[in-house]
């Protein structure tokens, strides 16, 4: 008896390695199609709160940036 019960304990350890390689090994793109919709989403809505401006209108609010820039670092 004592011997049956030593040949259950890898009996066990290999039924606990199947059911956990086939758990590590499932399908997981239905999580990645739902988080990249919902990142195209966000994008979407981060484009209609923030409308970009022509480039006529930007210069007219940053003149500096129509005058050619302003450099902020000393040049030697």
């Amino acid at each position: 008896m004592a011997a049956l019960a030593w040949l259950l304990i890898p009996l066990f350890a290999v039924v606990g390695a199947a059911i956990w390689g086939s758990w590590a090994s499932r399908n997981k793109t239905i999580g990645d199609v739902a988080e990249l919709a919902g990142y195209a989403r966000f994008r979407d809505a981060m484009e209609r709160a923030h409308p970009t401006t022509p480039d006529s209108a930007r210069a007219e609010r940053e003149p500096a940036a129509a005058a050619g820039g302003v450099t902020t670092s000393p040049s030697s």
